[in-house]
């Protein structure tokens, strides 16, 4: 009775092994609801790949944390550092850290007064400076970055590399890249090593034969964990069925039924996301077009859900509750029996589950 995520072991695992031997230096990102998966078991997972470098060829000495609230949990399961992906701030949790983990920890710093301030803070603090890339969300200028070599002077002083966090859909990162790196070795800063999201394996290739001399270490998140969707399958348990006439009335708000058909009450709602959208940023005419089409179904009161029965994606009866949908089944489609699972399209980096089963 429950929103679960099945994983086909062998498989899953099988692709992580391959995206870590694809990517030397990889940094496993592990942020947020874990991927669908929780940070605790990505956490465990990026310690069994630590455990078989022999396997992959690629010893796994960092992961990425989104948070320093998230360091405590991922801590007690991997033993490797742990790159903070939020910048360093003179408050709140950037300052209250555990002594225990202190010495693993890897922070992020965007700004040239927080270079200073965490430096003051914890002369031993081991860092990585976050360059402005067309993202434009954190980052230094390649001024700000000259400013910051000169305040680290000849030494490395706990730098750890430059990280760079790139947009997504553009043709090609290479000529930000290049720019990018052109700016380090103007700066003077004491590094050689790279940070970087979102380029692909031509793209980390070219880099390595351009730039022999840097270290370029890919962050990777959703590629890696998300990356075979085969191996996974999202289930929703059928709670409840009730026939219904068009006319009859249902729901918290009393709406009337458009045509003959059954109810089906699944579990899955807003407490797991279901139903919550987030912008997708695509400003395609098509992606125009379909929000149009989902508003005027809405207006109605027809909308499309995630939940599919028998490859056929079913209309949301009413909005989802918090931990149940309740779904339109017309006359003449096969309704589902209480108790059987049907398959659900989620958002896994928005969704949390009931369960996760691997086998």
């Amino acid at each position: 009775m429950s929103l679960t995520l099945t994983v086909d072991g062998e498989r899953w695992r099988a692709h992580l092994r391959s995206v870590v031997a694809q990517n030397p230096g990889i940094v496993p990102v592990t942020k947020g609801n874990g991927y669908g998966f929780g940070l605790a078991r990505l956490a465990r997972r990026a310690q069994w790949l630590a455990d078989h470098a022999d396997e992959t060829g690629a010893p796994l000495d960092t992961i990425a944390v989104g948070t320093y609230d998230e360091i405590e949990q991922m801590a007690s399961r991997y033993s490797g550092d742990l790159l903070v992906l939020t910048p360093w701030r003179p408050f709140r949790a950037a300052l209250d850290r555990d002594a225990r983990t202190a010495s693993r920890v890897v922070h992020t710093v965007s700004r040239p007064e927080d270079l200073a301030g965490l430096r003051a803070h914890d002369p031993d603090a081991r860092f990585v400076l976050e360059q402005l890339t067309s993202m434009r969300r954190h980052g230094m200028t390649r001024r700000e970055l000259a400013a910051a070599a000169d305040a680290l002077g000849g030494e490395r002083s706990g730098l750890r590399g430059v990280a760079m966090h790139l947009p997504l859909n553009t043709t090609s990162h290479l000529g930000e890249v290049t720019r990018l790196i052109n700016d380090i070795v103007a700066s003077g800063l004491p590094t050689r090593t790279v940070f970087v999201s979102h380029l692909t394996h031509a793209e980390m290739t070219s880099l390595a034969s351009s730039y022999p001399d840097f270290t370029v270490r890919p962050r990777i998140g959703t590629d890696l964990w998300l990356g075979d969707r085969g191996a996974l399958r999202v289930g929703a348990t059928v709670l409840d069925v009730h026939a219904v006439d068009r006319g009859d009335t249902f729901g918290y708000r009393g709406r009337s039924v458009p045509k003959d058909g059954h109810i089906v009450v699944v579990s899955g709602g807003t407490a797991h996301g279901i139903g919550l959208e987030a912008p997708t940023g695509d400003q395609s005419l098509r992606a125009r077009a379909a929000t149009l089409a989902r508003g005027g179904l809405d207006a109605v009161g027809f909308v499309r859900s995630p939940f599919s029965i028998d490859g056929k994606q079913r209309l949301f009866a009413e909005p989802p509750h918090m931990q149940a949908s309740m779904l339109f089944v017309p006359s003449g489609a096969r309704v589902p029996r209480v108790g059987e699972d049907i398959e659900v399209r989620v958002r896994f980096t928005a969704t949390d589950f009931d369960r996760v089963v691997v086998s």
